[in-house]
C-alpha cells in the first residue's frame, strides 16, 4: 500500500475491524497487541505501522488505521459519501481535495475520500454535512488507495486548513468578501449580470449563462463549478445570493438540489467556489 512513508515513524497505529454497535455497522479500533478493542486515548493499545501489517491477519481484521494525537503534525479531512459506483468524485469534493493539495486516498468503502495533511485545529475537530476534521483524539482508516492527481506525501497546509474550518464551522453562513480594485461590488441583481458580461472573461460568463457547457468539454458540473467561481465574485462572496441567481442560469437542473449526505450537489458547489472565485 503506497501510504506516506512519513507516518511510519510514528507508534499510533491500530488495527480495524467492522462490527455491530447499537444497531449500526461501525469500524470498530483493535489493537495489535491484543486483538480487543482499542481507544484513542489510550497509548498502550497503538502499535507501529509494521506491527499492524504483522497482526492484520492474526486478529482477522479488516484493515489499519492511524491515530491522530495533537503532538504529531497530522490533520486529517473526512470527506463522505462523495464518490460514485463509477469513480467519478462530486465536482465540490474534487474541488476540496484540489483547495488542500495533499495527499488523499479512498475510504475503505470507495464512497468516500480522506485527505492527509500537516496542520493545526483551532479547537477540537469537528463536522459540518458530510465532511469532518480532526488532528487528535480520533483515528482514520488507512487504505493506500491513492487518489490520483494528488501528491504522494502529506503537505503542510495549516493556511487553507484555517480557511477551511473558517468556512465550515463559522456559527455565521458562509461568507467571504472579494474586492475588485478596491471598491467592493454592490449591484442589482441586473446589473450584476450586466457587468459579468461585459467583463474581461465575460464572452465565457455569458455562455455559462445561457447553459452552455461547450468551454469544459460539455462536462456540466465542471461548468457549474466554473459559473459559481464567476459569481462569488461578482456576489462578494454571499452564498445565498450565488444561489438565487445560479438558478436564474441556463446550467441550472435537478441535481443542484440532490443531496448528497447533509449537503446537496449546490451547496457543495458553491461552498467549492467560495475557496477560489476566478
Amino acid at each position: 500500500m503506497p501510504i506516506p512513508r512519513e507516518l511510519f515513524a510514528y507508534k499510533q497505529w491500530v488495527l480495524w475491524r467492522t462490527a455491530e454497535v447499537d444497531g449500526h455497522r461501525t469500524k470498530v479500533p483493535i489493537s495489535p497487541w491484543s486483538g480487543k478493542p482499542a481507544a484513542c486515548n489510550k497509548p498502550q493499545t497503538w502499535g507501529t505501522y509494521r506491527h499492524v501489517c504483522y497482526s492484520l491477519h492474526r486478529f482477522r481484521c479488516d484493515g489499519v488505521g492511524f491515530v491522530f494525537t495533537g503532538d504529531d503534525p497530522f490533520c486529517g479531512i473526512d470527506i463522505d459519501h462523495c464518490r460514485a459506483a463509477d469513480g467519478i468524485i462530486a465536482p465540490g469534493a474534487q474541488a476540496l481535495i484540489e483547495r488542500i493539495g495533499s495527499y488523499a486516498e479512498l475510504s475503505p468503502s470507495g464512497t468516500g475520500v480522506h485527505i492527509l495533511l500537516q496542520g493545526a485545529l483551532a479547537g477540537r475537530g469537528r463536522r459540518s454535512g458530510s465532511v469532518e476534521v480532526y488532528d487528535s483524539s480520533r483515528y482514520f482508516t488507512m487504505t493506500g488507495r491513492h487518489v490520483a492527481g494528488t501528491p504522494t506525501q502529506i503537505q503542510e497546509r495549516q493556511q487553507a486548513l484555517e480557511q477551511l474550518t473558517r468556512e465550515l464551522f463559522s456559527p455565521y453562513p458562509v461568507r467571504t468578501t472579494i474586492r475588485t480594485g478596491s471598491a467592493l461590488v454592490n449591484l442589482s441583481d441586473p446589473e450584476l449580470i450586466d457587468r459579468a458580461s461585459d467583463a474581461r472573461n465575460g464572452a465565457r460568463f455569458k455562455r455559462l449563462w445561457a447553459g452552455d457547457t461547450s468551454d469544459y468539454a460539455n462536462d456540466h458540473s465542471r461548468a457549474d463549478l466554473a459559473l459559481c467561481r464567476m459569481l462569488a465574485f461578482w456576489c462578494r462572496g454571499e452564498a445565498d445570493r450565488m444561489d438565487k441567481l445560479f438558478r436564474q442560469s441556463g446550467l441550472m437542473r435537478e441535481k443542484w438540489d440532490r443531496r448528497t449526505g447533509d449537503l446537496s450537489y449546490g451547496a457543495l458547489t458553491i461552498l467549492a467556489a467560495l475557496g477560489r472565485a476566478e
